[in-house]
């Protein structure tokens, strides 16, 4: 199967224009918004649905929060595999009906009381899962879409939507619950997974469907192509490992930080909520600059300046005392410049990854990456958890701050730092691996 039978031709695509002049782009983009709201939404809606409905106590909260993320680990190997083989579009229609059937028949069950703890165990399963192949999808679905040049600002608007869903969908789904009730709430966010539905469903830009012969390889196989790919490629070799890294270091240091601030600095319960809010406005203003600043002073340096940036913002936590005046205020200013450093190398690192697979790979190569940085976030809470209670929380703190640093560390010795204002090429990549 070679990349062109899955990807648009050149006389499909739009004149080069303003991005958003591009109807099948704002559709998209429309859809993506919506998904997120509805899924962020979702994750505060079911936990707070098995609390206030079913009566359930931490540790089944714990297992049903759990259960709704295993689909990261379990599924984005096999959905990247999966995805590459479908149109991007059906797809996403298809997890967006399915979700939104799942979380109205929870809603409907719990308002009849006949929801029990088990079954919403399986909507978070399923909610989950359905997220992670809608996840693999859009970002598969942009490369189809706009042209290389527009790759960096597509993906800055994606990403910002999704930035502002994270701030915005559990404050929703906290005053859907408030306002209404928690089945009632579970119903209000199935219904933007139907918007999201509606709006991508209308996509008009023709999308070939890969060409499945008897001699194509099996799911296992191309799961391996994909690892292969990642592995054999310099740039994303090292996007996978700074991605690790990142994600062990960072699963570590949110374990120590989020017994630090209440019982070291003396924070209270909203102290605390603001200042791990500010991440998200940062996020947004990440985003924003991810569009403009690799054009203006390349790819490679916006990247290794803006994860030392972010990541080594932690560093000046354990630096704080006691909850005076300048403490909050200062947690503020590092949560802020964490969330835009962490958001402009997000937002830069697709674009590169997008621009060097083939469009037949762009699934499995995404899924790879992202198991291969989130495998790592429970290894690293177990790691803050055990070095907490071995050398207390300032000095962990420290240390895992530390941690995080290896991420930028690896990406300025590899020749992602090298790379210019221009993304790079797919040089010597005209077909996908074990293409017939």
């Amino acid at each position: 199967m070679s990349s062109a039978s899955s990807a648009v031709s050149d006389s499909d695509r739009p004149a080069p224009s303003s991005l958003w002049r591009d109807g099948d782009f704002r559709k998209l983009w429309v859809g993506q918004t919506s998904s997120q709201l509805g899924e962020q939404a979702s994750l505060l809606v079911l936990p707070l649905l098995a609390v206030l409905t079913l009566n359930a106590g931490a540790g089944r909260l714990g297992v049903l929060r759990a259960v709704g993320q295993a689909p990261i680990l379990l599924l984005s190997l096999f959905a990247g595999a999966w995805v590459d083989r479908w149109r991007t579009r059906t797809v996403m229609v298809l997890t967006d009906v399915g979700r939104a059937l799942t979380l109205g028949a929870a809603a409907v069950a719990g308002l009849v009381h006949r929801l029990g703890l088990p079954a919403l165990f399986v909507v978070a399963f399923a909610v989950g899962a359905l997220s992670v192949f809608f996840d693999v999808a859009y970002q598969a679905s942009l490369v189809r879409l706009v042209d290389r040049d527009r790759l960096v600002r597509g993906n800055s608007a994606l990403e910002g939507s999704r930035s502002a869903a994270q701030i915005g969908g559990p404050a929703l789904g906290g005053a859907l619950v408030s306002l209404l009730s928690a089945p009632a709430a579970a119903a209000s966010t199935a219904l933007f997974f139907a918007l999201s539905f509606l709006s991508i469903r209308r996509i008009r830009r023709r999308e070939s469907v890969p060409e499945r012969s008897e001699g194509s390889p099996h799911l296992g196989r191309r799961i391996h192509e994909g690892i292969r790919f990642v592995v054999s490629d310099t740039s994303l070799r090292t996007v996978c490992l700074a991605s690790a890294a990142f994600q062990f270091s960072f699963a570590a240091v949110m374990t120590v930080y989020l017994l630090f601030l209440p019982r070291d600095l003396h924070l209270s319960g909203t102290a605390v909520g603001l200042t791990l809010a500010a991440v998200g406005p940062g996020a947004l203003l990440g985003s924003v600059l991810a569009a403009r600043l690799p054009s203006r002073f390349g790819h490679g340096a916006v990247l290794v300046c803006a994860a030392s940036l972010g990541d080594g913002a932690f560093l000046c936590v354990p630096a704080l005392h006691g909850s005076s005046t300048v403490t909050v205020p200062a947690l503020l200013v590092i949560s802020f410049v964490f969330g835009a450093g962490s958001q402009l190398v997000t937002v830069t690192v697709m674009a590169v990854r997008q621009a060097v697979t083939p469009h037949g790979m762009q699934g499995r190569a995404a899924a790879t990456i992202t198991f291969a940085g989130m495998g790592m976030t429970p290894l690293g809470s177990l790691f803050g958890g055990l070095l907490a209670d071995e050398w207390g929380l300032r000095t962990s703190l420290l240390v895992t701050a530390a941690g995080m640093m290896l991420s930028p560390a690896l990406m300025a010795l590899s020749p992602l730092a090298r790379l210019g204002r221009a993304l790079p090429e797919l040089a010597g990549r005209a077909a996908e691996p074990g293409s017939p």
